[in-house]
C-alpha cells in the first residue's frame, strides 16, 4: 500500500469512528426531586396485571437511581419497599411515585432508547429551607430543617455521582420533574415568607439546576401541589420562564384535573392519582 492510500485509509477509519459515536443512541436522563409526593405513596399492591406486564418490559430499558432517607439504590425500574413509618401510616408494603408510570410511558414512547431516572426526595421538606440553592441556617431554622440535609447540594452531588459512571458523550439530560410545595404552603406553621417567596425560590432552583449541568434550556415540569401563594408562584414562573411547564392538579373530584388522594392522611396521592401523575409528566416530555 502506498503512502497516499495509507493516509486515506486512516482518514476513513477515523471518520467512521466519529460517525459511529455521533449516531450512537444516547441515554435519556431525567431528574426527579421533591418531598413526599415525589417520594410517592402509590400503593404497589394495587398494580394490575397489565401494569406489571408493562413494568416488566420497561425494566429492560429504564434504570431508576433513587436516594431516599439514608438509602441509595440503582436498579431496573422498580416499586419501592415501604419503610416502617410508611407501613404504619398508610398500611402499604410497597409504594411508587411519579417515576413508575413516567418510566413506563417514556419507555413505550422511545422503545429504542435507554432511560435513566435519578431521584432524590424526602417527605415534609421545603424549598425555602432544605431545597434552597441559597441555603442558610436562618432559612432552614424557620422551617425546622437546620438538622436535615442540604438537599439541593445533596441532590446535585448525587446526580453527578451517578452520571460519572457514564461517558459524557453517552447521555443527555432531557428534563427535570419537580413535586414540592406543600411544606412552604403551610402559613399557619411557618408564617407567610416561605409561601410569598416560593416563586422567587423556584426560579432560582431552575436556574441553578440548569447552570450546574450547563443546560440553559433544560425542560422543567412542575406539578401543582400546595396552595395559595405557592401555587401562584408556580403559575408565575411557568408563564415567565422558557421551557417550564406547570401540570395542573386538583383534589376536587369535579375538576378535570382531579387526581385522587387517600382519605386521612390527606394530601398524598393513592394508586390511581399517582399513576395519572406519572402519565401527566410523560405527556410534557413527548
Amino acid at each position: 500500500m502506498n503512502k497516499k492510500a495509507y493516509f486515506i485509509l486512516l482518514f476513513f477509519i477515523a471518520f467512521s469512528s466519529i460517525e459511529a459515536q455521533n449516531t450512537k443512541q444516547k441515554v435519556r436522563v431525567y431528574l426527579l426531586a421533591g418531598q413526599s409526593n415525589m417520594d410517592g405513596r402509590g400503593d404497589g399492591s394495587k398494580l394490575t396485571s397489565e401494569d406489571l406486564a408493562r413494568l416488566q418490559k420497561a425494566k429492560e430499558k429504564v434504570t431508576l437511581a433513587y436516594y431516599t432517607f439514608s438509602k441509595k439504590q440503582s436498579a431496573p425500574l422498580y416499586v419501592t419497599k415501604s419503610p416502617d413509618f410508611v407501613k404504619k401510616k398508610f398500611g402499604i408494603d410497597s409504594y411508587f411515585g411519579p417515576e413508575l408510570f413516567f418510566g413506563i410511558e417514556m419507555s413505550e414512547k422511545y422503545p429504542d432508547d435507554k432511560i435513566l431516572l435519578i431521584k432524590r426526595a424526602i417527605g415534609g421538606t421545603s424549598l425555602y429551607g432544605c431545597w434552597n440553592p441559597d441555603w442558610t441556617k436562618e432559612k432552614a431554622s424557620l422551617m425546622n430543617e437546620e438538622k436535615k440535609p442540604k438537599l439541593f447540594s445533596n441532590f446535585i452531588s448525587y446526580t453527578k455521582d451517578i452520571l460519572s459512571q457514564y461517558n459524557a458523550i453517552d447521555y443527555e439530560i432531557c428534563g427535570m420533574l419537580w413535586v414540592q410545595g406543600e411544606a412552604d404552603s403551610n402559613v399557619k406553621k411557618y408564617g407567610p415568607i416561605p409561601a410569598e417567596t416560593y416563586g422567587i425560590n423556584l426560579k432560582n432552583l431552575i436556574y441553578s439546576v440548569r447552570d450546574e449541568f450547563q443546560a440553559p434550556n433544560l425542560p422543567f415540569a412542575v406539578l401543582e401541589v400546595g396552595y395559595g401563594n405557592v401555587v401562584e408562584g408556580m403559575k408565575t414562573v411557568s408563564s415567565q420562564m422558557q421551557d417550564v411547564t406547570l401540570i395542573p392538579c386538583s383534589t376536587d373530584p369535579k375538576s378535570p384535573n382531579y387526581r385522587p388522594t387517600y382519605g386521612p392522611p390527606v394530601g398524598h396521592y393513592n394508586y390511581e392519582g399517582m399513576k395519572q401523575i406519572g402519565i401527566d409528566f410523560a405527556k410534557v416530555f413527548e
